[in-house]
Protein backbone atom coordinates (compact mmCIF):
# COMPACT_ATOMS: atom_id res chain seq x y z
CA UNK A 1 0.00 0.00 0.00
CA UNK A 2 2.85 2.37 0.90
CA UNK A 3 4.44 1.78 -2.51
CA UNK A 4 1.22 3.03 -4.14
CA UNK A 5 0.96 6.10 -1.90
CA UNK A 6 4.53 7.34 -2.34
CA UNK A 7 4.33 7.94 -6.14
CA UNK A 8 1.04 9.80 -5.64
CA UNK A 9 2.58 12.01 -2.96
CA UNK A 10 5.55 12.73 -5.22
CA UNK A 11 3.19 13.82 -7.99
CA UNK A 12 1.31 16.14 -5.59
CA UNK A 13 4.59 17.56 -4.25
CA UNK A 14 5.85 18.11 -7.79
CA UNK A 15 2.59 19.84 -8.78
CA UNK A 16 2.72 22.05 -5.70
CA UNK A 17 6.33 22.95 -6.43
CA UNK A 18 5.45 23.77 -10.03
CA UNK A 19 2.52 25.90 -8.88
CA UNK A 20 4.76 27.76 -6.42
CA UNK A 21 7.36 28.35 -9.10
CA UNK A 22 4.66 29.61 -11.46
CA UNK A 23 3.27 31.96 -8.83
CA UNK A 24 6.74 33.39 -8.21
CA UNK A 25 7.31 33.89 -11.94
CA UNK A 26 3.87 35.47 -12.36
CA UNK A 27 4.51 37.86 -9.47
CA UNK A 28 7.79 38.89 -11.08
CA UNK A 29 6.09 39.55 -14.42
CA UNK A 30 3.34 41.51 -12.68
CA UNK A 31 5.92 43.76 -11.02
CA UNK A 32 7.65 44.38 -14.35
CA UNK A 33 4.32 45.30 -15.94
CA UNK A 34 3.25 47.69 -13.18
CA UNK A 35 6.72 49.25 -12.83
CA UNK A 36 6.95 49.87 -16.58
CA UNK A 37 3.47 51.35 -16.79
CA UNK A 38 4.01 53.67 -13.82
CA UNK A 39 7.61 54.68 -14.56
CA UNK A 40 7.71 54.57 -18.34
CA UNK A 41 4.08 54.51 -19.46
CA UNK A 42 2.74 56.04 -22.64
CA UNK A 43 -1.01 55.89 -22.03
CA UNK A 44 -1.29 59.38 -20.54
CA UNK A 45 0.65 61.05 -23.35
CA UNK A 46 -1.45 59.18 -25.91
CA UNK A 47 -4.64 60.33 -24.18
CA UNK A 48 -3.37 63.92 -24.10
CA UNK A 49 -3.02 63.90 -27.88
CA UNK A 50 -6.29 62.07 -28.55
CA UNK A 51 -8.26 64.39 -26.26
CA UNK A 52 -6.58 67.76 -26.73
CA UNK A 53 -5.31 67.59 -30.31
CA UNK A 54 -8.26 65.69 -31.83
CA UNK A 55 -11.15 66.10 -29.37
CA UNK A 56 -14.67 64.69 -29.42
CA UNK A 57 -15.01 61.88 -31.96
CA UNK A 58 -18.64 61.30 -32.87
CA UNK A 59 -19.07 58.53 -35.46
CA UNK A 60 -18.93 59.83 -39.01
CA UNK A 61 -17.21 63.08 -38.02
CA UNK A 62 -13.92 64.53 -39.24
CA UNK A 63 -12.49 64.04 -35.75
CA UNK A 64 -13.42 60.36 -35.78
CA UNK A 65 -11.44 59.96 -39.02
CA UNK A 66 -8.50 61.84 -37.50
CA UNK A 67 -8.61 59.44 -34.55
CA UNK A 68 -8.55 56.44 -36.91
CA UNK A 69 -5.47 57.83 -38.67
CA UNK A 70 -3.81 58.60 -35.34
CA UNK A 71 -4.50 55.12 -33.94
CA UNK A 72 -3.14 53.42 -37.05
CA UNK A 73 0.01 55.56 -36.97
CA UNK A 74 0.73 54.98 -33.28
CA UNK A 75 0.23 51.22 -33.51
CA UNK A 76 2.56 51.01 -36.49
CA UNK A 77 5.21 52.90 -34.54
CA UNK A 78 5.10 50.19 -31.87
CA UNK A 79 6.66 47.79 -34.35
CA UNK A 80 4.09 45.05 -33.79
CA UNK A 81 3.55 42.30 -36.34
CA UNK A 82 0.53 43.68 -38.15
CA UNK A 83 -1.69 46.80 -38.21
CA UNK A 84 -4.75 47.25 -40.41
CA UNK A 85 -8.04 49.10 -40.80
CA UNK A 86 -11.38 47.29 -40.94
CA UNK A 87 -14.04 49.16 -42.90
CA UNK A 88 -17.43 49.68 -41.27
CA UNK A 89 -20.40 51.84 -42.25
CA UNK A 90 -21.54 54.06 -39.38
CA UNK A 91 -24.40 56.48 -38.71
CA UNK A 92 -23.71 60.20 -39.02
CA UNK A 93 -25.60 62.64 -36.79
CA UNK A 94 -24.72 66.27 -36.12
CA UNK A 95 -25.81 68.46 -33.22
CA UNK A 96 -25.89 71.82 -34.95
CA UNK A 97 -25.89 75.07 -32.97
CA UNK A 98 -26.14 74.98 -29.19
CA UNK A 99 -29.57 73.96 -27.92
CA UNK A 100 -31.74 76.43 -26.02
CA UNK A 101 -34.58 75.93 -23.54
CA UNK A 102 -36.59 77.81 -20.96
CA UNK A 103 -39.47 77.30 -18.53
CA UNK A 104 -42.34 79.77 -18.91
CA UNK A 105 -44.19 80.18 -15.61
CA UNK A 106 -46.50 82.85 -17.10
CA UNK A 107 -46.45 84.88 -20.32
CA UNK A 108 -43.20 86.83 -20.49
CA UNK A 109 -41.74 85.25 -17.32
CA UNK A 110 -39.10 82.66 -18.27
CA UNK A 111 -36.19 80.77 -16.67
CA UNK A 112 -33.45 79.32 -18.88
CA UNK A 113 -32.38 75.71 -18.24
CA UNK A 114 -29.52 73.68 -19.77
CA UNK A 115 -30.48 70.98 -22.27
CA UNK A 116 -28.73 69.02 -25.02
CA UNK A 117 -30.17 66.93 -27.84
CA UNK A 118 -30.04 63.16 -27.41
CA UNK A 119 -28.00 61.40 -30.07
CA UNK A 120 -30.17 60.60 -33.07
CA UNK A 121 -32.95 63.04 -32.21
CA UNK A 122 -34.80 64.93 -34.88
CA UNK A 123 -34.69 68.73 -34.64
CA UNK A 124 -37.46 70.93 -33.40
CA UNK A 125 -39.33 73.02 -35.99
CA UNK A 126 -37.54 76.26 -36.88
CA UNK A 127 -37.88 78.57 -33.89
CA UNK A 128 -38.47 75.66 -31.53
CA UNK A 129 -41.57 74.35 -29.78
CA UNK A 130 -43.37 75.61 -26.68
CA UNK A 131 -45.98 73.42 -25.04
CA UNK A 132 -47.42 72.41 -21.68
CA UNK A 133 -45.27 69.81 -19.96
CA UNK A 134 -46.11 66.73 -17.91
CA UNK A 135 -43.77 64.91 -15.54
CA UNK A 136 -43.52 61.11 -15.35
CA UNK A 137 -41.20 58.77 -13.50
CA UNK A 138 -40.76 56.29 -16.30
CA UNK A 139 -42.31 54.40 -19.19
CA UNK A 140 -44.89 52.70 -16.98
CA UNK A 141 -46.22 56.06 -15.78
CA UNK A 142 -46.47 57.17 -19.39
CA UNK A 143 -48.63 54.23 -20.35
CA UNK A 144 -50.91 54.68 -17.34
CA UNK A 145 -51.61 58.30 -18.28
CA UNK A 146 -52.46 57.52 -21.89
CA UNK A 147 -53.30 59.79 -24.82
CA UNK A 148 -55.80 62.01 -22.98
CA UNK A 149 -53.13 63.30 -20.59
CA UNK A 150 -50.16 63.33 -22.96
CA UNK A 151 -51.37 64.52 -26.37
CA UNK A 152 -49.98 67.92 -27.33
CA UNK A 153 -47.59 68.04 -24.37
CA UNK A 154 -43.85 67.67 -23.83
CA UNK A 155 -43.16 64.63 -21.64
CA UNK A 156 -40.62 65.14 -18.84
CA UNK A 157 -39.02 61.86 -17.73
CA UNK A 158 -37.62 62.52 -14.25
CA UNK A 159 -36.67 59.15 -12.78
CA UNK A 160 -33.22 59.65 -11.18
CA UNK A 161 -30.41 57.17 -10.88
CA UNK A 162 -30.90 55.18 -7.66
CA UNK A 163 -28.38 56.73 -5.29
CA UNK A 164 -28.35 53.92 -2.71
CA UNK A 165 -26.94 51.42 -5.22
CA UNK A 166 -23.19 51.12 -4.68
CA UNK A 167 -22.75 49.68 -8.17
CA UNK A 168 -23.43 52.82 -10.17
CA UNK A 169 -23.80 50.92 -13.44
CA UNK A 170 -26.84 49.22 -11.92
CA UNK A 171 -28.24 52.65 -11.07
CA UNK A 172 -27.63 53.75 -14.66
CA UNK A 173 -29.25 50.62 -16.05
CA UNK A 174 -32.28 51.23 -13.87
CA UNK A 175 -33.30 54.44 -15.60
CA UNK A 176 -31.61 54.56 -19.02
CA UNK A 177 -34.66 53.05 -20.72
CA UNK A 178 -36.44 56.42 -20.47
CA UNK A 179 -33.61 58.05 -22.39
CA UNK A 180 -33.37 55.35 -25.05
CA UNK A 181 -37.06 54.61 -25.63
CA UNK A 182 -38.84 57.62 -24.10
CA UNK A 183 -39.41 59.52 -27.34
CA UNK A 184 -40.64 56.46 -29.23
CA UNK A 185 -43.15 55.62 -26.49
CA UNK A 186 -44.29 59.20 -25.83
CA UNK A 187 -44.92 59.81 -29.53
CA UNK A 188 -47.42 56.96 -29.58
CA UNK A 189 -49.60 58.95 -27.16
CA UNK A 190 -49.37 62.21 -29.11
CA UNK A 191 -46.51 63.94 -27.25
CA UNK A 192 -44.77 66.72 -29.18
CA UNK A 193 -41.38 66.38 -27.48
CA UNK A 194 -39.43 64.68 -24.71
CA UNK A 195 -37.14 65.98 -21.96
CA UNK A 196 -35.14 63.38 -19.97
CA UNK A 197 -33.35 63.86 -16.66
CA UNK A 198 -29.60 63.40 -17.21
CA UNK A 199 -28.13 60.06 -16.17
CA UNK A 200 -26.01 61.58 -13.41
CA UNK A 201 -25.77 61.07 -9.64
CA UNK A 202 -24.43 64.57 -9.07
CA UNK A 203 -26.47 67.76 -9.01
CA UNK A 204 -25.01 70.13 -11.62
CA UNK A 205 -25.85 72.23 -14.66
CA UNK A 206 -24.40 69.86 -17.27
CA UNK A 207 -26.86 67.94 -19.45
CA UNK A 208 -25.68 64.44 -20.42
CA UNK A 209 -26.38 63.22 -23.95
CA UNK A 210 -26.61 59.59 -25.08
CA UNK A 211 -28.17 57.33 -27.65
CA UNK A 212 -31.91 57.13 -28.21
CA UNK A 213 -34.10 55.19 -30.62
CA UNK A 214 -37.39 55.82 -32.37
CA UNK A 215 -38.00 52.12 -32.88
CA UNK A 216 -40.23 51.59 -35.90
CA UNK A 217 -41.76 55.10 -35.93
CA UNK A 218 -42.12 56.73 -39.33
CA UNK A 219 -40.15 59.93 -39.94
CA UNK A 220 -43.28 62.07 -39.70
CA UNK A 221 -44.10 60.64 -36.24
CA UNK A 222 -40.68 61.27 -34.67
CA UNK A 223 -40.50 63.94 -31.96
CA UNK A 224 -37.46 65.86 -30.64
CA UNK A 225 -35.75 64.48 -27.54
CA UNK A 226 -33.31 66.22 -25.20
CA UNK A 227 -31.60 65.72 -21.86
CA UNK A 228 -31.91 68.32 -19.12
CA UNK A 229 -29.30 68.82 -16.38
CA UNK A 230 -30.02 67.41 -12.93
CA UNK A 231 -30.32 70.90 -11.44
CA UNK A 232 -32.60 71.87 -14.30
CA UNK A 233 -34.71 68.76 -13.75
CA UNK A 234 -35.14 69.50 -10.04
CA UNK A 235 -36.10 73.10 -10.80
CA UNK A 236 -38.60 72.06 -13.46
CA UNK A 237 -40.14 69.46 -11.15
CA UNK A 238 -40.50 71.98 -8.33
CA UNK A 239 -42.10 74.54 -10.62
CA UNK A 240 -44.57 71.96 -11.96
CA UNK A 241 -45.67 71.16 -8.42
CA UNK A 242 -46.39 74.84 -7.82
CA UNK A 243 -48.02 75.41 -11.20
CA UNK A 244 -48.94 72.42 -13.42
CA UNK A 245 -49.84 74.81 -16.25
CA UNK A 246 -46.31 76.06 -16.94
CA UNK A 247 -44.93 75.64 -20.43
CA UNK A 248 -41.57 74.48 -21.74
CA UNK A 249 -39.72 75.83 -24.77
CA UNK A 250 -36.93 73.93 -26.57
CA UNK A 251 -35.02 74.68 -29.74
CA UNK A 252 -32.65 72.18 -31.41
CA UNK A 253 -30.98 72.05 -34.85
CA UNK A 254 -29.63 68.50 -34.91
CA UNK A 255 -29.76 66.37 -38.04
CA UNK A 256 -29.23 62.78 -39.24
CA UNK A 257 -27.36 62.07 -42.50
CA UNK A 258 -26.66 59.05 -44.67
CA UNK A 259 -24.30 56.41 -43.26
CA UNK A 260 -20.62 57.01 -43.97
CA UNK A 261 -17.54 54.78 -44.03
CA UNK A 262 -15.32 54.57 -40.99
CA UNK A 263 -12.93 51.98 -39.56
CA UNK A 264 -11.96 49.77 -36.67
CA UNK A 265 -8.22 50.06 -36.04
CA UNK A 266 -6.57 46.70 -35.34
CA UNK A 267 -3.03 45.80 -34.29
CA UNK A 268 -1.66 42.32 -33.64
CA UNK A 269 1.25 40.55 -32.00
CA UNK A 270 1.25 37.05 -33.51
CA UNK A 271 1.45 34.18 -31.04
CA UNK A 272 4.65 32.17 -30.82
CA UNK A 273 2.98 28.81 -30.01
CA UNK A 274 -0.73 29.15 -30.80
CA UNK A 275 -0.97 31.80 -33.52
CA UNK A 276 -4.51 30.75 -34.46
CA UNK A 277 -5.87 31.37 -30.96
CA UNK A 278 -6.86 35.05 -30.73
CA UNK A 279 -7.09 37.26 -27.67
CA UNK A 280 -8.62 40.74 -27.98
CA UNK A 281 -8.14 43.80 -25.82
CA UNK A 282 -9.93 47.00 -26.76
CA UNK A 283 -11.97 50.15 -26.22
CA UNK A 284 -14.06 52.34 -28.48
CA UNK A 285 -12.47 55.13 -30.47
CA UNK A 286 -15.66 57.15 -31.00
CA UNK A 287 -17.08 59.45 -28.34
CA UNK A 288 -19.89 61.95 -27.89
CA UNK A 289 -19.29 65.48 -29.03
CA UNK A 290 -19.92 67.60 -25.93
CA UNK A 291 -16.53 66.93 -24.30
CA UNK A 292 -13.41 65.26 -25.67
CA UNK A 293 -14.30 61.72 -24.55
CA UNK A 294 -11.32 61.22 -22.23
CA UNK A 295 -13.06 58.85 -19.83
CA UNK A 296 -15.54 57.50 -22.40
CA UNK A 297 -13.64 55.97 -23.98
CA UNK A 298 -10.28 57.57 -24.68
CA UNK A 299 -8.99 55.94 -21.50
CA UNK A 300 -9.96 52.47 -22.71
CA UNK A 301 -8.38 53.08 -26.10
CA UNK A 302 -4.97 54.10 -24.76
CA UNK A 303 -4.99 51.45 -22.02
CA UNK A 304 -5.62 48.78 -24.65
CA UNK A 305 -2.82 50.09 -26.87
CA UNK A 306 -0.56 50.12 -23.83
CA UNK A 307 -1.10 46.38 -23.28
CA UNK A 308 0.79 45.58 -26.49
CA UNK A 309 3.46 48.20 -25.81
CA UNK A 310 4.09 46.92 -22.28
CA UNK A 311 4.58 43.37 -23.55
CA UNK A 312 7.19 44.64 -25.98
CA UNK A 313 8.85 46.80 -23.33
CA UNK A 314 9.31 43.94 -20.86
CA UNK A 315 10.31 41.47 -23.58
CA UNK A 316 7.33 39.17 -23.16
CA UNK A 317 6.48 37.12 -26.26
CA UNK A 318 2.85 35.95 -26.17
CA UNK A 319 2.00 32.35 -26.91
CA UNK A 320 -1.30 33.35 -28.49
CA UNK A 321 -2.05 36.09 -30.99
CA UNK A 322 -3.04 39.25 -29.15
CA UNK A 323 -5.02 41.95 -30.92
CA UNK A 324 -5.79 45.45 -29.83
CA UNK A 325 -9.03 46.63 -31.43
CA UNK A 326 -10.03 50.29 -31.38
CA UNK A 327 -13.73 49.90 -32.11
CA UNK A 328 -15.73 52.52 -33.98
CA UNK A 329 -19.35 53.48 -33.22
CA UNK A 330 -20.02 52.01 -29.79
CA UNK A 331 -21.95 55.06 -28.68
CA UNK A 332 -24.74 55.15 -31.26
CA UNK A 333 -24.86 51.87 -33.10
CA UNK A 334 -22.22 49.31 -32.03
CA UNK A 335 -21.39 48.88 -35.71
CA UNK A 336 -17.66 48.36 -35.07
CA UNK A 337 -18.10 45.57 -32.54
CA UNK A 338 -20.64 43.81 -34.72
CA UNK A 339 -18.45 44.12 -37.82
CA UNK A 340 -15.38 42.74 -36.04
CA UNK A 341 -17.33 39.71 -34.78
CA UNK A 342 -18.90 39.14 -38.20
CA UNK A 343 -15.54 39.12 -39.97
CA UNK A 344 -14.02 36.88 -37.30
CA UNK A 345 -16.85 34.39 -37.75
CA UNK A 346 -16.57 34.47 -41.56
CA UNK A 347 -12.86 33.68 -41.30
CA UNK A 348 -13.52 30.96 -38.71
CA UNK A 349 -11.07 32.65 -36.32
CA UNK A 350 -10.80 31.01 -32.92
CA UNK A 351 -11.22 33.79 -30.36
CA UNK A 352 -10.63 32.48 -26.84
CA UNK A 353 -10.51 35.66 -24.74
CA UNK A 354 -11.56 39.32 -24.99
CA UNK A 355 -11.14 42.19 -22.55
CA UNK A 356 -12.68 45.65 -22.84
CA UNK A 357 -12.04 48.87 -20.93
CA UNK A 358 -15.10 51.13 -21.17
CA UNK A 359 -15.83 52.31 -17.64
CA UNK A 360 -13.51 55.29 -17.33
CA UNK A 361 -9.89 55.85 -16.40
CA UNK A 362 -10.36 55.68 -12.64
CA UNK A 363 -8.51 53.47 -10.13
CA UNK A 364 -8.84 49.81 -11.18
CA UNK A 365 -10.76 47.64 -8.70
CA UNK A 366 -10.90 44.39 -10.66
CA UNK A 367 -12.84 42.69 -13.43
CA UNK A 368 -16.20 41.28 -14.30
CA UNK A 369 -16.34 38.08 -16.33
CA UNK A 370 -18.81 36.56 -18.73
CA UNK A 371 -17.66 32.94 -18.76
CA UNK A 372 -18.44 29.47 -17.47
CA UNK A 373 -17.90 28.35 -13.87
CA UNK A 374 -14.70 26.47 -14.66
CA UNK A 375 -12.90 29.48 -16.06
CA UNK A 376 -14.26 31.75 -13.35
CA UNK A 377 -12.91 29.40 -10.67
CA UNK A 378 -9.50 29.62 -12.33
CA UNK A 379 -9.68 33.42 -12.36
CA UNK A 380 -10.45 33.47 -8.64
CA UNK A 381 -7.31 31.40 -8.12
CA UNK A 382 -5.31 34.29 -9.61
CA UNK A 383 -6.81 36.88 -7.29
CA UNK A 384 -3.88 36.81 -4.85
CA UNK A 385 -1.55 38.02 -7.63
CA UNK A 386 -3.61 41.21 -7.97
CA UNK A 387 -4.12 41.90 -4.26
CA UNK A 388 -0.73 43.67 -3.76
CA UNK A 389 -2.02 46.21 -6.29
CA UNK A 390 -5.31 46.62 -4.39
CA UNK A 391 -7.29 44.96 -7.17
CA UNK A 392 -9.84 42.80 -5.35
CA UNK A 393 -13.10 42.79 -7.31
CA UNK A 394 -13.65 39.59 -9.32
CA UNK A 395 -17.26 38.89 -10.22
CA UNK A 396 -19.36 37.15 -12.83
CA UNK A 397 -21.37 39.59 -14.89
CA UNK A 398 -21.07 41.72 -18.00
CA UNK A 399 -17.93 42.43 -20.00
CA UNK A 400 -18.15 45.15 -22.64
CA UNK A 401 -20.53 46.21 -25.40
CA UNK A 402 -17.99 45.99 -28.24
CA UNK A 403 -16.76 42.50 -27.37
CA UNK A 404 -20.26 41.19 -26.62
CA UNK A 405 -20.89 40.12 -30.24
CA UNK A 406 -17.93 37.71 -29.93
CA UNK A 407 -19.74 35.68 -27.29
CA UNK A 408 -19.82 31.95 -27.95
CA UNK A 409 -19.26 28.75 -26.04
CA UNK A 410 -15.70 28.47 -24.78
CA UNK A 411 -14.72 32.13 -24.89
CA UNK A 412 -13.98 34.22 -21.81
CA UNK A 413 -15.19 37.83 -21.98
CA UNK A 414 -13.99 40.32 -19.37
CA UNK A 415 -14.44 43.97 -18.50
CA UNK A 416 -12.07 46.17 -16.53
CA UNK A 417 -13.90 47.55 -13.50
CA UNK A 418 -12.46 50.81 -12.18
CA UNK A 419 -13.95 52.63 -9.19
CA UNK A 420 -17.26 53.83 -10.62
CA UNK A 421 -18.46 56.38 -8.05
CA UNK A 422 -17.44 59.42 -10.14
CA UNK A 423 -17.88 57.97 -13.61
CA UNK A 424 -21.40 59.24 -14.24
CA UNK A 425 -20.37 62.75 -13.20
CA UNK A 426 -18.61 62.87 -16.58
CA UNK A 427 -20.38 60.28 -18.74
CA UNK A 428 -21.59 61.81 -22.05
CA UNK A 429 -21.21 65.36 -20.71
CA UNK A 430 -19.23 68.51 -21.50
CA UNK A 431 -16.84 67.89 -18.59
CA UNK A 432 -15.59 64.53 -19.94
CA UNK A 433 -12.22 66.11 -20.68
CA UNK A 434 -8.54 65.31 -20.27
CA UNK A 435 -8.17 67.24 -17.01
CA UNK A 436 -10.69 64.86 -15.37
CA UNK A 437 -8.33 61.87 -15.83
CA UNK A 438 -5.66 61.10 -13.24
CA UNK A 439 -2.36 59.96 -14.77
CA UNK A 440 -1.55 57.37 -12.11
CA UNK A 441 -5.04 55.87 -12.11
CA UNK A 442 -4.94 55.54 -15.90
CA UNK A 443 -1.54 53.82 -15.78
CA UNK A 444 -2.63 51.44 -13.02
CA UNK A 445 -5.58 50.42 -15.19
CA UNK A 446 -3.33 49.71 -18.17
CA UNK A 447 -1.04 47.55 -16.03
CA UNK A 448 -3.99 45.68 -14.52
CA UNK A 449 -5.35 44.87 -17.98
CA UNK A 450 -1.94 43.74 -19.22
CA UNK A 451 -1.55 41.44 -16.22
CA UNK A 452 -4.85 39.67 -16.88
CA UNK A 453 -4.05 39.27 -20.57
CA UNK A 454 -0.67 37.81 -19.58
CA UNK A 455 -2.31 35.18 -17.36
CA UNK A 456 -4.82 34.07 -19.97
CA UNK A 457 -2.07 33.98 -22.60
CA UNK A 458 0.19 31.86 -20.40
CA UNK A 459 -2.41 29.42 -19.07
CA UNK A 460 -5.05 29.51 -21.80
CA UNK A 461 -8.80 29.04 -21.46
CA UNK A 462 -10.25 25.82 -20.08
Amino acid sequence: MLKKIIPTLLVVIAMNGFAQNDAKEDSTIFKKIYDTSLLNGKSYAWLDHLSNQIGGRLSGSINAQKAVEWGEKELKELGIDRVWLQSVMVPKWTRGVTEFAYIESEPGVTTNVPICALGGSVPTPIGGIKSPIIEVQGLDDLRKLGTSEIEGRIVFFNRPMQADLIETFRAYGGCVDQRYSGAAEAAKFGAVGVIVRSMNLRLDDLPHTGAMSYGDLSNMDKIPAAAISTNGADLLSSMLKLNPKIKFHMNMNCRSWKDVESFNVIGQITGSEFPNEYMVVGGHLDSWDLGDGSHDDGAGVVQSMEVLRLFKEIGYKPKRSIRVVLFMNEENGLRGGKKYAKVAKSKNENHVFALESDAGGFTPRGFSFDCDDTNFARVQGWKSLFEPYLVHYFAKGGSGADIGPLKKEGIVLAGLRPDSQRYFDYHHAKNDTFDAVNKRELELGAATMTSLVYLFDKYGVK
